[in-house]
């Protein structure tokens, strides 16, 4: 595959209708031949660029802040997860992130309780929290934890402490992650977080 973009003086410049191209057949050799970038996410898709790549300028004008995270919210099947496992290619050692389903983190509590809050919430690592919501409240020895929560509150402290940021998809709006999550959790996702967001009439990708 033809690379989209061309090196000058060390640095990468971009051409975004190649990007575009190049991310579809990517994606289709890293997710299977059913992958296929939709032309209406084009937009979506630039921001996430822009962001991945580090571009200040492009960022600004789009009011995106490179000292926050991604939360990328969306309808069920919108492509969500799928176009964040592809950005990871383009991303930088340094702000390199890690996917993690929520759900498989709850389940590690069930069985390790609670150093698996300190293992992602405290850790240096820059993960990217897929499906926040799908998890549920799991019991260590009896004892209810809201774990995501709880790792987010930790993130925030990160961030702020280390410059350390924290990325995460979920198919929640905004009223609803504050009932699952708390006032407290709502809050701090403002601090931590640029929104981007798939209109609710996005397509579902995997019909």
């Amino acid at each position: 595959m033809e690379k989209p973009y061309i090196m000058q003086n060390g640095v990468r410049f971009y051409d975004f209708k190649k990007t575009f191209t190049y991310l579809n057949a990517y994606g289709k050799h890293k997710l299977g031949e059913s992958f296929n970038l939709k032309e209406e996410d084009a937009g979506i898709l630039y921001k996430l660029m822009i962001y991945t790549i580090r571009d200040e300028k492009s960022c600004d004008k789009h009011g995106l802040d490179l000292n926050k995270g991604i939360l990328l919210t969306g309808p069920v099947g919108c492509g969500k997860t799928s176009l964040l496992t592809l950005l990871k290619h383009f991303a930088y050692i340094e702000t390199n992130y890690t996917m993690k389903s929520t759900r498989d983190i709850s389940a590690e509590f069930n069985i390790d309780g609670y150093p698996t809050i300190f293992k992602y919430g405290k850790t240096h690592k820059i993960y990217c929290f897929d499906d926040l919501g799908v998890e549920q409240n799991m019991k260590h020895f009896g004892n209810e934890c809201n774990t995501i929560a709880e790792i987010l509150l930790h993130r925030y402290e990160l961030l702020q402490s280390q410059n350390i940021v924290t990325h995460a998809t979920t198919n929640l709006n905004a009223n609803e992650l504050e009932k699952l999550y708390g006032n407290r959790v709502r809050s701090r996702l403002r601090s931590m977080f640029n929104l981007i967001a798939f209109p609710q009439s996005a397509s579902d990708k995997r019909k």
